[in-house]
């Protein structure tokens, strides 16, 4: 099962992508205008889904928002709270945020969704659409492709997925598409960025008549 698969395969990386890529120095500056621009908006319980080692959980909760950081990797979570003793975090799913319907103001994946194969990514979209309350705010970033296509990731396998596309699953999850963002830098794939509020419509489960 892919989530075993990657959970695995981050914890025995842990420590080398807290070092590498574990602090905002290492972030684009572009991703951190439009993730503070978000956030100043937010009022309410904020959910860094696929929080990893933690830091843009702390980013939000320096600029005010009330953030939690969730993720499946033990070993994140221990290196987050070590670094980070006066944030919120706990190791849970991103299939299953154990929080109760419309906990959430908000829920910030960044680029943790990238791992998911496309038959997995609809699950996780409802629960966070179960997770946000009516007319809350989803924030998803993830590598930009022609296609839903996978490619060997530097942890493990990763997805590719056209905005379009993703627009289309956000939607059918019961999101309107608000803001898409892209960026191509040198050398480095196409990313893209999506913020989507939570429609007051009911959610339907996926594969549910």
């Amino acid at each position: 099962m892919t989530g075993n698969v990657v959970r695995e395969a981050y914890a025995d990386r842990a420590e080398e992508y807290t070092a590498l890529l574990g602090s905002m120095a290492n972030t684009h500056e572009s991703d951190q205008r439009l993730v503070a621009k978000w956030a100043s908006d937010l009022r309410g319980r904020v959910i860094d889904a696929g929080c990893g080692p933690g830091h843009w959980t702390e980013f939000l909760r320096e600029l005010g928002v009330e953030a939690e950081g969730v993720d499946q990797v033990q070993e994140f979570i221990g290196r987050a709270k070590a670094r980070f003793p006066a944030v919120p975090f706990r190791t849970g799913s991103l299939g299953d945020l154990d929080v109760p319907d419309g906990y959430a103001a908000a829920v910030l994946a960044w680029y943790s969704l990238i791992h998911l194969a496309p038959d997995e990514l609809a699950p996780v979209l409802c629960e966070f659409a179960r997770c946000i309350a009516p007319g809350g705010s989803l924030l998803i970033a993830f590598f930009e492709g022609d296609s839903v296509v996978p490619f060997s990731h530097a942890v493990t396998t990763a997805y590719f997925w056209p905005v379009g596309e993703m627009s289309v699953q956000l939607k059918t999850a019961g999101f309107v598409v608000y803001e898409v963002h892209t960026r191509t830098d040198p050398g480095k794939r196409p990313h893209a960025a999506i913020i989507a509020h939570r429609s007051d419509m009911s959610i339907a489960s996926p594969g549910l008549d």
